[in-house]
């Protein structure tokens, strides 16, 4: 779909004088346009458009020192201070594996870049086929912010054209119904496993979905929970220090934190972890379910905590801190057997 850049503006700018608080990804929903749309009537203003080479561009963020990373879907937004560093990629497939930004990055969905000036808040933004935001790059008071004018320098587009055309997004997918899976056959795959990467080609191998799969889960290996069982396993979470790992993810990106969570504050519909270089925003009021999931592993049980959107999108996920080859952490198990007990 061709956009008229000057009629989204004036309808954005409008939108701004009313609603000077609403943040961009809302506002884009409330006017029925992309957020990419919405950045990209800042052109030749507040906005610098970028090449579309992401992969050699994502190379040389660590040149810009310790930045924020900020990776989000409709409910949960994942914020993580660090360098870039390490950032390597395969094909379409990219990552950065740091204790600090530890991203997947499925570089087939990025479509757009922008630098962006907010108020001299500055950021590297992506956008997918749909305008929908993939990854975002902030720099904070410690980020090289003329390393970053010379990056944006590098990748600026030659065509800084007031044009963006975008793609709908992708219709959801259709669930087959429980009579066409083969369950046993299934539930045997599911007990076979011997590592969790494993478990998305299971689910590609039978057709299923995500939150299907969880409904026709062998006995005990999928438990549905409340949401008020969520916030308590990660008020315990952080009353004992437990280290664990958080994935978020976005069509482009997932961002995964791994370390303890301290600071935790419910604000509205939002509850919230605030610590200095980690900060997640959980929109409570968007989970439709939450389950506790069990995968085998050549080392061992893999618990997980999955939560998901009414549309059965992953919203995010829970596992104790670990590695390949490090089995689960028993002070994880303890944590969510005393935090799931009736």
């Amino acid at each position: 779909m061709e956009s008229t850049t000057q009629t989204i503006k004036a309808q954005w700018d409008a939108f701004k004088e009313q609603n000077p608080k609403v943040r961009i990804r809302d506002a884009a929903k409330q006017l029925g346009v992309s957020e990419a749309d919405l950045v990209n009537t800042g052109i030749g203003v507040s906005v610098v458009r970028l090449k579309n080479e992401f992969p050699e561009l994502l190379k040389e963020v660590n040149t810009l020192g310790k930045v924020m990373a900020l990776t989000r879907n409709d409910y949960c937004v994942h914020e993580r201070k660090g360098i870039y560093k390490k950032a390597t990629f395969n094909g379409h497939v990219g990552l950065v594996v740091t204790p600090d930004i530890d991203l997947r990055l499925f570089m087939s969905q990025w479509a757009f870049g922008f630098a962006v000036n907010e108020a001299e808040r500055h950021s590297l933004q992506f956008f997918d086929k749909s305008g929908e935001a993939v990854h975002k790059i902030y720099l904070i008071d410690d980020s090289d912010k003329q390393a970053y004018q010379q990056l944006v320098a590098k990748y600026t587009a030659e065509d800084q054209q007031e044009t963006l055309t975008v793609l709908p997004a992708s219709a959801p997918t259709v669930e087959l119904p429980d009579s066409e899976i083969n369950v046993a056959e299934f539930q045997e795959g599911w007990k076979a496993l011997q590592d969790t990467h494993d478990f998305h080609p299971l689910l590609k191998k039978y057709q299923i979905t995500r939150t299907q799969a969880l409904r026709l889960a062998p006995d005990d290996y999928a438990v549905r929970l409340e949401v008020a069982t969520l916030k308590t396993i990660l008020e315990n979470a952080s009353a004992r220090g437990q280290e664990i790992m958080v994935f978020t993810g976005s069509a482009g990106c997932i961002q995964i934190h791994t370390g303890p969570i301290v600071k935790l504050v419910e604000t509205g519909p939002w509850f919230n972890v605030l610590d200095p270089d980690f900060n997640m925003h959980l929109r409570l009021d968007g989970i439709d379910t939450v389950w506790l999931v069990k995968k085998p592993t050549n080392d061992g049980w893999v618990h997980s905590i999955e939560v998901f959107d009414k549309d059965g999108n992953t919203i995010v996920q829970f596992f104790g801190k670990r590695k390949p080859g490090i089995p689960e952490s028993e002070g994880w198990r303890t944590l969510l057997t005393n935090s799931t007990a009736k």
